[in-house]
């Protein structure tokens, strides 16, 4: 198979763009929130964790804990309890008990809109942040690269690379920066109705026109 060009992948990519959005029209993260500081707790707590799971225990969560001071002086045996069933719970309660302090300390309690502060916070990396300010401030800074992004972005032959970070910084220089967000909610959406891991269902696939299908087996 020939080595696909620049302009032609630019150019596949905005039909893919073109039918992903009309597939996922109401595409959004799929972790429930009302404000900043919700977000940024479920989507930590959401590591290693379905967003099933996470919104279960973050509908009494977020009863409890309102704001960044009642994180900063949780118990943390109490904190460690209502998050358990999220896995690592131990260690994403202490987390979140530095969290809260850390935005206290710094930001007055409110959670920032910038990546570098966001990054410097405890628990948070580049992914966590790009939910946020894309989902929270509607800032986009760059794109969220779960498992989901990661996969399809090399299925669908957008990059060869593995690490995270080279993945989002190829997909930054080939999608248009005002859909970044949407961008990684259209393959999230995509990679967990109809992309999935193990078993692709490419005969109906909204896109398998378009799809070399890398890594599946044929």
């Amino acid at each position: 198979m020939a080595r696909e060009t620049s302009a032609a992948r630019t150019a596949r990519l905005k039909k893919l763009i073109a039918i992903l959005r009309k597939t996922y029209p109401n595409a959004r993260v799929e972790l429930n929130y009302s404000n900043p500081l919700e977000l940024l707790v479920a989507t930590i707590l959401s590591a290693q964790c379905t967003d099933k799971r996470v919104n279960m225990v973050t509908a009494e969560l977020f009863k409890r804990y309102r704001s960044a001071a009642d994180y900063a002086n949780a118990d943390l045996t109490e904190l460690e309890q209502a998050i358990k069933s999220t896995g690592f719970y131990r260690n994403k309660a202490r987390t979140l008990k530095a969290l809260g302090q850390q935005l206290l300390e710094r930001h007055g309690g409110r959670v920032p809109n910038t990546m570098d502060e966001l990054t410097k916070l405890p628990g948070v990396g580049r992914k966590t942040a790009n939910v946020v300010l894309g989902n929270a401030f509607g800032i986009n800074a760059g794109i969220v690269v779960d498992t989901h992004v990661t996969r399809l972005a090399q299925r669908l032959g957008l990059t060869t690379q593995k690490d995270p970070d080279k993945i989002e910084q190829e997909l930054m220089q080939l999608v248009p920066q005002q859909l970044w967000t949407d961008f990684a909610h259209w393959l999230i959406w995509h990679g967990r109705r109809r992309c999935v891991a193990r078993k692709p269902d490419c005969e109906n696939c909204e896109v398998k026109e378009l799809c070399p299908r890398i890594g599946v087996k044929k």
